[in-house]
């Protein structure tokens, strides 16, 4: 996510770093690059010039030129001003008579079928009943998609054959409320492109169910064309917000930045990958921090608690702390990293690491995970819990089962001696020794 935008601004950052105190020409070189950085990644001209006349102005002032570390006060600025300009929270509107129906919008390609499936998952995990309806008829396999995702999720997934979409909408809406649903998806049609005969249909869908949100699921690899297509449907519906769809793959990202301020509209969710759970709650001052490449330690914490079981980490980490952690323990943790999604994403939201991070993506480092965990489970409970049995013929017949080599398995029982000799010397009084002297 934003990958090449955070590393042109890192460059600039680097440039400003070297100066002991900022002169008016340093600010206009950093803000020229930072400009040509924006406007690369496909933030809209008009947007990036505001921002940038605000960065500058207070850039100019006292407060920066006589502060001991200039570089980092920019860093500031341009992070409040990155702030300002997305916007705040987005929060759902799930107020007023049930079914409340989310109603989501967009074109072709956008990820309207996925969305509405992480979006009823998100909510049922909040405890609400959600159903969704089928309301595109036209996509082939639209209608089946929905419905395999409905049962993955054991959600209802209204639809009806040879019905128009508005009284589809309408009856599902109708249904819903007599089995008790509180939140009802609508996943619409899509076009290839705007349309008259589109927006009529949208029009007479959000007239017949009187939706609580109206919710623009938008592409954001399309760059600057999604603030054209945001603006097209928030003049013909009045978006009450935006989803922006594919963040995980886009280089660019520009359009996170311009939406908000172009269109007015509130941006509310951001997805983050194809599984189930890759879908963000959109918090400005987290994303303008990933943007700068300042990490992102809550949406980190929160990730991390939703993945990882509490009881078995609690345990794990008095394990460790005791000096009794095994290949089976460190196993399970690996496994754990694993859920919480690809491990780029995840070191993204460590501050500091997009300015140490490699400039190539990391393959290796997943592919190291996975041969880890593989030389671990071709050992068995014994040599998993007392590796001092492993001779030559068991470390053999581990490499032959994990396709890997001795030598690797080497190298892994090494990490985790010099793993477990690190972790006796912190944890010689035990957990409760350690949180002593934290407080």
């Amino acid at each position: 996510m934003f990958n090449s935008l955070t590393s042109r601004l890192q460059d600039a950052f680097r440039e400003l770093r070297k100066r002991g105190k900022l002169r008016p020409e340093d600010i206009d070189q950093a803000v020229k690059s930072i400009r040509i950085a924006l406007l690369e990644a496909d933030v809209n001209y008009q947007v990036a010039k505001s921002l940038l006349e605000n960065v500058r102005q207070q850039a100019l002032g006292e407060e920066v030129s006589q502060s001991l570390n200039p570089a980092q006060q920019v860093i500031r600025i341009i992070h409040q001003e990155l702030v300002q300009t997305l916007g705040e929270s987005g929060r759902l509107n799930l107020t007023g008579a049930k079914p409340r129906v989310i109603m989501l919008v967009g074109l072709q390609g956008s990820g309207k079928t996925t969305t509405a499936a992480k979006l009823a998952g998100r909510l049922r995990a909040r405890g609400e009943r959600v159903a969704m309806v089928a309301a595109d008829p036209y996509r082939p396999a639209a209608v089946e998609q929905l419905k395999v995702l409905g049962r993955e999720l054991d959600v209802t997934v209204y639809h009806e054959e040879g019905v128009a979409t508005a009284d589809l909408c309408a009856n599902a809406a109708a249904a819903a409320a007599r089995a008790g649903v509180s939140v009802l998806i609508l996943d619409t049609a899509g076009r290839s492109q705007l349309d008259d005969i589109l927006m009529l249909e949208l029009q007479q869908i959000q007239s017949r169910v009187g939706p609580s949100e109206l919710l623009l699921v938008a592409d954001a690899m399309t760059g600057q064309e999604a603030v054209s297509i945001a603006s097209g449907f928030h003049d013909s519906l009045g978006l009450t917000g935006l989803i922006l769809s594919k963040m995980d793959g886009d280089a660019r990202g520009g359009a996170a930045i311009s939406m908000r301020a172009v269109t007015g509209v509130p941006i509310k969710f951001i997805g983050t990958g194809e599984n189930r759970d890759a879908l963000e709650a959109f918090e400005p001052d987290r994303l303008a921090s990933r943007i700068l490449g300042m990490g992102d330690v809550l949406s980190l914490i929160e990730k991390a608690e939703q993945t990882f079981d509490q009881e078995q980490a609690a345990d794990q980490a008095e394990r460790m702390l005791k000096g009794r952690f095994t290949l089976e323990d460190f196993e399970n943790q690996l496994e754990q990293m694993q859920r919480m999604g690809p491990l780029e994403k995840v070191m993204e939201m460590i501050p500091g690491f997009s300015a140490a991070r490699p400039t190539e993506p990391m393959p290796d480092m997943e592919n190291q995970l996975k041969r880890t965990q593989a030389i671990i489970r071709s050992m068995t409970p014994v040599e998993r819990r007392k590796p001092e049995v492993l001779n030559a013929s068991r470390k053999r017949r581990i490499a032959a089962g994990s396709g890997t080599t001795v030598q690797e398995v080497n190298q892994l029982l090494r990490q985790f001696r010099q793993m477990q000799k690190m972790l006796k010397k912190l944890g010689g009084r035990g957990l409760s020794g350690i949180i002593q002297r934290l407080q």
